[in-house]
This record gives C-alpha cells, structure tokens and sequence, in this order.
C-alpha cells in the first residue's frame, strides 16, 4: 500500500535569484517612494495617464501629473513604462507536486511575475498559522488561506484527511464545520459543489443547493468569501441561487443560457474562468504540432471550445470577471500562468483593458479587498508592478515585467535582493522533544500539540477508517485504529502524526537513534513511516493481540516506494511526520492499538 503525503516535497532546485532594485535588501527602512514619468493604469476605469505615484509607509499617499515629490525620497524615474495594480490569483495551489514546489520558490515566481496577491486552496487549516509565520520571513505577495469543504467521497475529499477538506452532506453540517473552521482564522472558504469529473465519471458527489446554500450563509455570517468548483451551467446555477461569491472555475459542458447569466448577475456571483488550467494546448512547446486527434484531445478541445465562450457570454451579460489559474496543477506553473490567464482572456473576446481589470480591481472586489488593494489610488496599499510596453493594448506586455512593489517596498527587479529564507526549500529545523504521542489527551492532538490525522487510501470510493483514544486496561490511554478497506487495489488506513503543527515547520530528530511504540493488533503486518522533507522511509512491523514494546532503528527504516520516496537513509534530520497503520486485502477488516510513540 501507499499512504498519502499531506505536506512538502523537496523541490529539485531554487528559481533564479531576484535581481534587484539599488542593491537594497526588501526590508529596507522606509522613506518616501516616488515613481516618476509612468503611465499609469490605475484600475479605476479610468484611461491610462502619465502621473506620479507618491508612496508613503506602504501605502499610496498621491498620484497625479502634479505630486511634487518631498525632499529625501527615492525616486524611480519610469518614462516609457507601465505602472499597474499588482496582479491576482484568485485559485492557486501551493502544493509539492506543481512547479515550483515549495514556498519560496513558488513566492518568487509570482513576485517575477508581478502577482502580489494570490488565493491558496491546498492547505489544511492546522497549517495556516505556521505558514504566515513562513511567508513573514520571505519577499512574497500577499496570500490568502483558503479552508476546503466538500461532501463525502467528492471532489477534493478524494485526497488527504478530513481535516484538510471538510466533509458536508446536510446543512446542519455545513454550518457547524464553518463554525469549526472559525478559530483557524481562515481568509476564505472553498466549496467543492460540483461532482461532474468532466465526463470521465459519474457524478455522485454534488453538493445539494440546501447545503450549499446554508455553508454560504453561515460563512457569510463570519464575513469569510465562498469560491465554488462548480463546471457545469446546471450546477453555476445552483451555486448561484446559493449566493456563491465566486465560481472559481469555468462552466464548460455546454454553452451557458439567459438563466444562468441572470441568476449569477442578480446574486452577486462573480467568475474566475481558470482557462490557464484547460488549455488544452498549454503543454505545447512553442512552434510544436498540436497533439494526436484522439478522442480525450477532442473532448479537451470541445470543452475549452464552451469555457472560452461562456467568459465572454457571462461579461457581455454584467458577471464579474475575475482571474484564477489553478496554477500548481499539471502544466499550470505558478507566476506565468496568471500572465496566461489574462492572454486567454483576451483570446476568448475581453479587450486587455478588460483582461487587466479581471487581474486587479474585480479580483480584489470579489474577495471583498477592493478598499485596500486592487487600484492605484490614495490610501491604498502600494502594491504595484511596472512594466515595458502598453499592456491595456497589447496583453502580452504583461510578460515584461521591469520591478514589482509589495506594501511599497521593491520586492522584484534590477538589483533587490531577497531575504535569505526566499532561496531556501524550508523552514529551519527545531529540536523535537523525545515524546511523540501518549494519547493522553482529550482533544485529539498529540504530545506535541499537533493534529492526529486519518490517512486512507483516495478516490470516490474509500477505505473506512475510526481512530479514537480508549482505556487501557490498568490505567492510561491508547490510540485505536479500526477500518474496513475498500474494494481497490493495494487499500490501507493509517494515523498520521505531524511533528510540528501543520507538518510545515521540520523538526531535527538526529540527537535519537530510532522509533519506540507499543502496539497490539490483529497480527499485521503493519508499517511505520517517517516522512521528511527529503523523502519517506518505512519499516514493517508485527503486533498480535498482547501489548508489547516495538524498537524501529532509524537504520532499519528503508525509503518507501513511490514518488516521494527517499534518496537515502533515515538520519532524523529535517522530519515533519509520523505514520502508522497498514494495508490488508480489499473489503476486509483491520485493527490496532498504539501507545507510547516516542524517540529513543
């Protein structure tokens, strides 16, 4: 069996270092700022101007053709340049298997890009708070935690655990999991609405309008924006009666109607098509033949064929135009694919004035934002990009990124240079204490303040998993694993055990020699499982039905199969997990009993 990662993936090397501005690091003392001699495209609606650009304290202090600039600021001069809002992203995917693969390099990449706010649907929330730690050491544009919830079985529950991605199939559900996402401080929920696997399966998995309808009311109670996967018309109109924010995806099995155009228009939903993502030519190199006509490439075509129309079709109707990407998804990088989004924009009818407000001042409208960032106006926040050419008449001029400004300070461009933590994979590594897990606790978290999680094999149909704390006979606790496996290949349960909270920050393991447990079970086998930001190691273990104490040397630990395995042995240096459980023949049962969990 294979367990599923949750987090990390060592990246197989850094982007290019940033170039930057005057030789100053980004987290230069402030002092007054001045853009001079840009045209600028302010986002308001307004025609593109020469104009200054005054930014003070982060912010934006004045803009006009007028602004004297004050004695002492630094001044850029920027004749025959472009100054735009940054860019938004309003659905990407910060996750080890897109590209980049880890947190700084994927910052660099939109910074190069001139993105300066994105939107992250990958994570679980016990990992936001360590991740704004992370991003508070990096040059990085802003970025939005998004909380995850779909039904049992659907899509974006067929991966990860439930803590990741709430499982809803009831109002009553959909609000208490809102008010348990609450205290996590999400920026945003994401509801998976939509179980139409693009034609590929059936759709046994869509969210009902009742539920759907109450999530968004209660997550509207706690001022946080709903964003839907939703792809069909039949679904964007349930998604649209619900009162969704926004339509993260494009609607693409057919085109859309008079209905449909109405109902998002009256309730306010907006629509981030993701085209980036459905290009069915985008893994093309350039000057490369299409594909083979196969059936799955014509399909692919038809789609995208309805998802560019439905853009134009809902803009020419009043919807809202935002831009999202799905970017960290196969063949969607992150940075570029924004600058695409608006290229494909253009390509499905929008003009690149339209385009450019779908990438700034609609994307921080829809996400409620637009009254600090979004435009080039006073009072709001300097985040700004600069670039070659006139991009609101040729939307390829986006891709001539010159310097980008985050919180008014230069984050991108000739000469910055970055803090150190952007050209590193990871966090610094901490000591980690020698007890694991006791499972003494009440509240479902480990000896080291961290969430337990169920770890299961994926799909729509999954393997049945309990893990619950239960006496042990003679006083104190213990952890019980049941589950019925589910009819596929290789099923498996198992509890994961982050070693920092979030899995995020790794934890430095080298002063032990190996893993301590007591275990009792139905006979196993079972594994054990060490996962690091170089890789996972496993060790299989017995246990029947009396309890008895199991030694694991990290030397007997071997790199484990599949695509995170490791590229050598076990050290304890740069941990983030712990996994036990194991695997048994589908539809048939196992159990165990862990206790004790500790380094030696």
């Amino acid at each position: 069996m294979r367990f599923c990662a949750l987090e990390w993936a060592r990246a197989a090397g850094a982007v290019a270092a940033i170039l930057a501005f005057s030789a100053l690091p980004v987290a230069a003392a402030a002092k007054d700022l001045a853009i001079v001699g840009a045209t600028v495209f302010d986002a308001t609606g307004a025609a593109p101007r020469p104009a200054t650009v005054l930014i003070r304290d982060g912010r934006i202090a004045a803009v006009g053709p007028a602004v004297k600039v004050p004695r002492g600021a630094t001044v850029i001069e920027a004749k025959g340049q472009a100054l735009l809002p940054g860019f938004f992203d309003v659905h990407t995917h910060w996750t080890p298997g897109g590209a980049p693969a880890v947190t700084p390099a994927i910052a660099n990449a939109y910074l190069a890009a001139g993105v300066t706010t994105v939107n992250d649907f990958h994570q679980q929330p016990e990992s936001f708070a360590p991740r704004r730690e992370w991003l508070g050491e990096l040059a990085a544009p802003h970025v939005n935690f998004v909380a995850r919830m779909s039904t049992p079985g659907g899509h974006g529950a067929d991966w990860a655990d439930q803590a990741t991605t709430k499982w809803v199939n009831t109002p009553r559900a959909a609000r208490s999991e809102v008010q348990a996402l609450v205290p996590y401080k999400p920026d945003m929920i994401k509801a998976f609405a939509d179980g139409w696997r693009y034609g590929t399966a059936a759709d046994n998995t869509s969210m009902d309008e009742a539920t759907l309808s109450a999530l968004v009311d209660e997550a509207h109670r706690n001022d946080l924006k709903v964003l839907t996967h939703t792809v069909t018309v039949d679904r964007g109109k349930v998604a649209a009666r619900a009162k969704v924010d926004v339509i993260a995806h494009s609607l693409q099995d057919r085109p859309v109607d008079e209905e449909t155009i109405a109902l998002m228009k009256a309730n306010g939903t907006a629509y981030a098509p993701t085209l980036a993502v459905y290009d069915p030519d985008k893994s093309l190199a350039p000057g490369a033949p299409p594909p083979a006509d196969t059936p799955a490439r014509r399909q692919s075509v038809r789609k995208f064929g309805y998802a560019l129309a439905n853009v134009k079709a809902l803009h020419d109707g009043g919807v809202t135009i935002a831009l999202g990407t799905d970017a960290g998804m196969p063949g969607t990088p992150h940075g570029v694919s924004t600058l695409r989004e608006m290229e494909l924009l253009v390509r499905a009818g929008l003009t690149p004035f339209e385009a450019l407000m779908a990438g700034t001042a609609n994307s921080a409208r829809v996400l409620g934002q637009i009254a600090d960032r979004g435009t080039i106006e006073p009072g709001k926040r300097a985040d700004l990009v600069l670039v070659e050419g006139e991009p609101w008449r040729e939307i390829s001029d986006v891709r001539r990124t010159r310097m980008v400004f985050v919180d008014g300070k230069a984050a991108y461009g000739p000469g910055v240079r970055p803090p150190a933590a952007n050209g590193r994979t990871a966090m610094a590594a901490v000591p980690v204490q020698a007890l694991i897990d006791d499972f003494e606790r009440a509240d479902g978290r480990s000896s080291l303040d961290t969430l337990r999680t169920q770890d299961f094999d994926g799909g729509m149909d999954r393997t049945v998993e309990v893990a619950q704390t239960i006496d042990r006979p003679g006083g104190g606790r213990a952890l019980s694993i049941a589950a019925r496996m589910s009819d596929k290949d290789e099923p498996g349960a198992a509890v994961v055990i982050p070693l920092s909270r979030g899995s995020v920050r790794p934890v430095d393991a080298t002063a032990f020699q190996g893993l301590r447990l007591e275990a009792r079970g139905d006979g196993g086998p079972y594994l054990v499982e060490v996962v690091g930001l170089q890789g996972r190691w496993r060790a299989e273990i017995a246990a029947g039905p009396e309890w008895r104490t199991v030694e694991v040397p990290f030397s007997a630990f071997t790199p484990a199969p599949g695509r995170q395995t490791a590229s050598g042995a076990l050290t304890g240096a740069e941990l983030i997990q712990v996994v036990v459980g194991g695997g048994r023949p589908a539809r048939t049962a196992m159990w165990l009993e862990i206790d004790d969990i500790t380094f030696f």
